[in-house]
């Protein structure tokens, strides 16, 4: 691994509008000084009096200087690959990114910050500037506030903390990199070859055996997310201690995360899983004719001496479903239990008049049994197509009773599908996104067929 050791002097503090008059980089291999490159700029803008008086850099001086566009490639070829170091980074870091960028090359380097190095190697000086902390260290800058003899100074003042403490420069570069989070005993390579895509992923121990099941919308980043923050830090500790190895599957989308992540759990029963828990209380989709004839809808809780068309984890789980039905079949809202007061009122056109009886209800009465008759319908077996993890790919899930039974990733029609045991959560998880998906996504299909004919299924 090898260091830059970088200094700039510039026609002001923000690199948003100043211009850099001269840089200097040292490059140090980790034990000695290796390369030394330093070159006036011209900035192509005036240099401020305060500037000249602090740096004795003035505009006759970088007249005939190049301009920034002239050196970038030489100056990018010594940053790139190599740590950017200098005292107070960020300063010097977003300069020279800047002008590099307007020149047509991106920078990537990882930073160190001899300001930061300093405070933990030195604790307790007064002040950490570059002139105090070389003072304190007997380091000599041979001049002050030009880029080659701060660069000098830095690359000394960094080269005392490598031989002093070098265990200080490993761990800052694993924080700058994202690594310190990590596990003790998984790398950095294995973490920068996680996806950053969306599936379910698996954590193994020492042995290969499973001990987590997770899915995300982004592996890489919920990984992370496991070893970073503050809660649950006992927990993370165990995890962290044990996994030594990730394995994935890319599921395209959320939903079939969720299903995969489901079944995983149930099978495998990981020692850090929580045991999947479904809600106690069932709410169901009840349905009546009153007085005049006309057919109800209501939401309430089940109970042993009510039978529900549909039942749910939630009212308002419920009630949303009883919505996108009263939109598709065009159903009364009060007398779905949604509203109270008539429909004409707050002019809602899904509704025909059955509230005040202007619309029949023989009339009405078969837009609801249609409603009802496709609940029913779905109770038997549902076919969902889905968009697949890559293009030309199909997600295709069989769901019986509303649990999953058959689910696979296919191209071909007469691919085959994996069979799995049903579980009651994969039904919670099909009720939540049930809404999501369109008409030509759904196919209801007879009883024990996969190949019945689609009918019509609108909500």
């Amino acid at each position: 691994m090898e260091f830059a050791i970088v200094d700039i002097e510039t026609t002001g503090g923000n690199f948003g509008n100043a211009g850099i008059t001269e840089i200097a980089i040292v490059i140090h291999d980790g034990n000695s000084i290796v390369a030394e490159y330093e070159t006036l700029i011209n900035p192509e803008q005036e240099i401020p009096g305060y500037i000249t008086g602090l740096t004795g850099i003035d505009n006759q001086l970088v007249a005939n200087a190049p301009v920034f566009d002239e050196v970038a490639e030489e100056i990018f070829n010594l940053l790139d690959g190599r740590v950017f170091i200098a005292h107070s980074v960020n300063f010097d870091f977003g300069f020279v990114r800047r002008f590099l960028s307007e020149a047509g090359y991106e920078l990537k380097s990882s930073k160190l910050c001899t300001v930061k190095l300093s405070r933990q190697a030195f604790p307790g000086q007064r002040s950490y500037s570059l002139g105090r902390i070389c003072e304190h260290l007997k380091i000599p800058i041979l001049a002050r506030h030009r880029a080659m003899g701060d660069a000098k100074a830095t690359a000394i003042l960094f080269d005392q903390i490598m031989q002093m403490q070098p265990e200080l420069i490993h761990s800052s570069l694993k924080r700058n990199s994202g690594e310190a989070f990590l596990p003790p005993n998984f790398s950095l390579k294995q973490y920068r070859e996680i996806p950053a895509e969306c599936g379910v992923y698996y954590m193994l121990d020492e042995k290969g055996k499973t001990i987590y099941v997770g899915k995300a919308l982004n592996i890489r980043d919920r990984f992370k997310g496991h070893f970073s923050g503050q809660s649950h830090p006992q927990l993370k500790q165990q995890l962290k201690a044990e996994v030594h190895s990730l394995t994935w599957k890319l599921t395209g989308t959320e939903f079939m995360a969720l299903l995969l992540e489901a079944i995983e759990i149930k099978r495998i029963w990981p020692k850090y899983n929580a045991a999947m828990k479904l809600p106690r209380a069932l709410w169901g989709l009840f349905t009546y004719q009153d007085g005049n004839g006309y057919t109800r809808f209501q939401v309430g809780k089940v109970t042993k001496s009510l039978q529900a068309l549909e039942t749910f984890f939630s009212a308002a789980e419920a009630k949303e479903f009883l919505k996108h039905g009263i939109l598709q079949y065009e159903l009364c809202s009060k007398l779905c239990g949604i509203r109270k007061v008539n429909c004409d009122i707050v002019q809602d056109a899904s509704c025909h008049g059955a509230c005040h009886q202007t619309e029949s209800a023989e009339v009405y009465n078969l837009r609801a049994q249609d409603f009802v008759k496709k609940i029913k319908e779905s109770k038997g077996a549902i076919r969902l197509e889905l968009d697949g993890r890559e293009a030309g790919e199909r997600a295709v899930c069989i769901f019986e009773a509303g649990m999953l039974r058959e689910y696979g990733f296919v191209q071909e029609e007469d691919d085959a599908l994996e069979l799995v045991k049903p579980y009651p959560e994969t039904a919670y998880i099909l009720r939540q996104y049930f809404h999501q998906f369109t008409a030509d996504q759904i196919q209801v299909l007879s009883p024990r067929s996969k190949n019945s004919e689609v009918l019509s299924f609108g909500f």
